[in-house]
């Protein structure tokens, strides 16, 4: 019978043979024969988590490290390889588990009992979490009491989503898609919020978020300086997975004195240059103010700058001005920016990506225009995931 091995972990998470098999929840260094039978490998793990592989929240939980850092690698390098790129890739910065400081669960009624978590791999079933092997501790000890609270207050016939987040002042919760009127509604969530020393408990019912509880205001500290934190807004996954982006991008910018922060969100990398004069662009409203009213507070060298980068981007005799160019857009690449960045003569570039695939077709540009790709830094704060995070230096 002839048995092929498992050499590589495909882009959805599948093993691949050496004869071209795909076999799902199989590792490199699995043997697999011709019916489809696995004999573990070294690097096949027990998954941890007794939702696994059921819950969408993981799909790689019986990976070890060193085979889930060599998916990353290959998934940059795949990627990079469809353009005609190669560089240095480095090893991958992991972050542990239970560290995930946000998250987006959801929530629904099933007769007397409330579900709440992820859902199902490639389905809107919805796992009930028991357990959770990537979100931080304190996250998830809220769920049960959750649980209880949408006990009084959910419908049966609703599904909502349920933001959880980390801030300075503890945990920040947004229910999103849930109407809660009248004094007992008002009463219970005072009460679940003042027991469970929130941050803040906010509720979007269709026209935006409105703080039911904070009683005072919800920060994220980034680069030493607070921050105001929007509900719902996007934050690091892991501090683990923050903290390598920005060592990253610190060690690319060096020393420059004019930093341009292109698609800065909070200020994430804005605040990592203190003594540099930075530009920052952002075309998400709250965002933005948040960073100007921070970087006004902590007296630092900040421009900020309300601006949609895809329709208006900085132009390349702009971005020239600059010794560095620091740019994080989203899933979807910064093509139009790319293209204006690809004709500027700065002399560093750091480019933050959350998409291979996007990255490596800007990164063509880019080289196109006359840059190098130096290195890539990947970064894996979605633990046991697919997604895959980088920080990548490029240089005329």
């Amino acid at each position: 019978m002839s048995v092929s091995e498992v050499l590589r972990v495909a882009g959805r998470g599948e093993g691949v043979t050496a004869d071209g098999r795909f076999v799902p929840f199989t590792a490199p260094g699995d043997m697999v024969d011709a019916h489809g039978a696995v004999t573990r490998g070294p690097h096949h793990q027990e998954p941890p988590c007794r939702h696994f592989p059921e819950c969408g929240g993981c799909q790689l939980q019986h990976l070890d490290d060193i085979a889930w850092s060599g998916f990353i690698v290959d998934r940059i390098a795949g990627a990079l390889a469809q353009h005609k790129l190669v560089t240095e890739i480095r090893p991958p910065a992991l972050s542990p588990p239970r560290t995930r400081r946000r998250a987006t669960l959801h929530a629904e009624r099933r007769g007397r009992q409330v579900l709440l978590g992820f859902t199902g791999q490639g389905s809107h079933t919805l796992i009930d979490l028991a357990e959770c092997h990537v979100l931080d501790p304190e996250l998830f000890a809220l769920l049960a009491p959750l649980r209880g609270l949408l006990a009084a207050l959910l419908p049966t016939s609703r599904r909502i989503n349920v933001h959880l987040a980390k801030a300075d002042q503890g945990v920040d919760v947004l229910l999103d898609g849930l109407e809660a009127e009248g004094l007992a509604a008002a009463e219970a969530i005072t009460a679940f919020a003042h027991r469970h020393q929130l941050a803040r408990f906010s509720m979007d019912e269709g026209l935006g978020p409105t703080a039911r509880w904070e009683p005072d205001p919800v920060t994220i500290t980034l680069g030493g300086v607070p921050v105001p934190f929007p509900q719902g807004n996007f934050l690091q996954a892991t501090p683990e997975g923050e903290a390598a982006l920005v060592a990253a991008v610190r060690e690319i910018a060096g020393d420059a004195g004019t930093v341009a922060d292109l698609f800065a969100g909070l200020g994430t990398f804005t605040f990592a240059f203190p003594k540099a004069k930075v530009y920052a662009a952002e075309a998400a409203r709250d965002s933005i103010l948040s960073l100007k009213a921070a970087a006004g507070s902590a007296r630092r060298m900040v421009f900020a700058d309300h601006r949609d980068l895809f329709r208006r981007p900085v132009t390349a005799a702009d971005l020239d001005k600059f010794e560095a160019l620091v740019i994080d857009p989203p899933r979807a690449g910064a093509r139009e920016q790319a293209g204006e960045m690809a004709k500027a003569r700065a002399p560093v570039i750091a480019y933050v990506s959350c998409n291979p695939n996007t990255f490596a077709r800007d990164a063509e540009m880019l080289c196109e225009g006359g840059y190098r790709l130096d290195w890539i830094q990947p970064v894996g704060q979605f633990r046991w995931s697919t997604h895959v995070e980088l920080a990548a230096k490029f240089s005329r």
